[in-house]
């Protein structure tokens, strides 16, 4: 089954706590803080690995969570960081945040990785927090949570030369002469339910990758027919071979059919009319087809390369498979771009989503002022509560970041119940959080 487009869920492990703790050595009084870091948790990364063809095995799976870093130990022992969690995707696989539609990475090569969710850094013990002032500090921190997210992943194929046409106008046929690919080919529309690619070889030791891709109608740009789910391939291809039924055995004209094609790649993307294109004008062992070649080679003009082709009888095929690998080498001489985002970009150029940080809010709901934000959230996380210096800690880091101040410009008055996460407390002048 080919799937080219799943959501799931994603989050990097979080990082092992800290750990406070004392050297208690019998030759040692007064040894000091010895508690250990905690170790960093993984990192979701995908990588691509050219053996997969498919988002097929995201069907069944559709969460994948890095494992937590150690937690520090005594001795000043910090805790070992949890290795990658690595996530094979196919080559053309396009990752975007799911509440945002920001583009997170875009993965065309053998091997190549990006970090999807990082995993949290470890928890600092004890240790780091002497200070003259203060030599033996009851403050340990909690591990970072990892950072998690819904993405969406989207495969588009990746290919050199990709088939466009209606249905029925011998887009499997010929793939399946001129390489060793076997789509289904029937005498009915949308044969071709999903991208099939094949290998071609030309006499001259050439070779490219080309896909069948399933056949447009009008209306296509806007999801008519299979709409979306073929028009995205063609956005990966370099150069387009546009198959014509130049007999006109369905009863549509073929010039009608490449002004409607053509409409319909512009409408979809404006980008996509400038990309190369070579016609294939098809089963021309049938009656009338060169009489309506002759008026489509007048409509079009010289600019536009038409070889006129029977995938039947292998008519011209060598003739347009070596012009194809020729405008193919153009193509990447002129370094053609594709399409990955809402931008056009070069292949080489990767996209990576960057996290804006967000000052706190304050909202009153149920007589509660309800503090929130990203950045005073992962503080709550990552403080531990058993500790009564952890505890001050926390207090006067949220009151530097003015926390306190905010509370009272709204109206916030002694013994207002405030929460902030999971963590409920009484605003007083000393902040109780017992």
């Amino acid at each position: 089954m080919f799937i080219d487009k799943v959501k799931i869920f994603v989050k990097g492990g979080d990082g092992g706590n800290g750990m406070v703790a004392y050297r208690r050595e019998k030759y040692v009084p007064n040894g000091g803080p010895a508690g250990g870091d905690g170790g960093k948790g993984s990192d979701v990364i995908f990588e691509v690995d050219e053996g997969l063809r498919t988002l097929m095995d995201f069907r069944y799976q559709r969460h994948f969570k890095g494992e937590r870093g150690e937690h520090g130990r005594s001795k000043s022992q910090h805790g070992k960081a949890a290795a990658s969690k690595i996530v094979k995707v196919p080559p053309g696989t396009v990752v975007r945040d799911l509440d945002s539609g920001e583009l997170i990475a875009d993965l065309t090569d053998q091997g190549q990785r990006a970090i999807i969710a990082k995993g949290g850094r470890g928890g600092r013990g004890n240790t780091r927090f002497a200070t003259p002032a203060n030599p033996a500090p009851d403050i340990a921190e909690n591990g970072e949570p990892g950072v998690e997210r819904e993405v969406e992943l989207e495969l588009k194929v990746l290919a050199d030369i990709g088939l466009v046409g209606y249905p029925s106008v011998g887009k499997s046929t010929l793939l399946s002469v001129v390489s060793a690919a076997r789509p289904k080919i029937g005498a009915y529309h949308f044969t071709t339910l999903v991208p099939n690619l094949g290998v071609v070889q030309v006499d001259d030791g050439r070779s490219f990758v080309m896909a069948d891709l399933p056949g447009l109608i009008e209306g296509a740009h806007e999801g008519v027919g299979l709409g979306h789910q073929f028009l995205r391939h063609i956005e990966r291809t370099k150069v387009l071979v546009h198959v014509i039924d130049m007999a006109g055995s369905e009863g549509r004209d073929p010039v009608q059919d490449w002004e409607q094609i053509n409409e319909e790649i512009k409408r979809y993307r404006h980008d996509l009319e400038h990309r190369p294109q070579i016609v294939a004008a098809n089963k021309m062992d049938l009656p009338d087809a060169e009489d309506h070649l002759a008026l489509f080679k007048a409509h079009v003009g010289p600019d536009i390369p038409v070889f006129p082709i029977s995938a039947a009888t292998h008519q011209g095929v060598k003739e347009l498979l070596y012009a194809v690998a020729d405008r193919l080498d153009q193509a990447e001489k002129e370094g053609i771009v594709t399409i990955v985002s809402e931008q056009a970009v070069l292949p080489e150029h990767k996209t990576y989503k960057s996290e804006e940080e967000k000052p706190f809010t304050i909202r009153k709901e149920n007589e509660e002022y309800i503090v929130e934000g990203r950045r005073i959230e992962k503080l709550i996380l990552m403080t531990n509560f058993n500790y009564h210096d952890s505890i001050l800690r926390f207090a006067n880091t949220i009151k530097q970041m003015g926390v306190e101040d905010a509370l009272r410009q709204r109206g916030a008055k002694e013994g207002d119940t405030i929460r902030i996460g999971d963590l409920e407390f009484e605003l007083t002048d000393s902040i109780d959080f017992s």
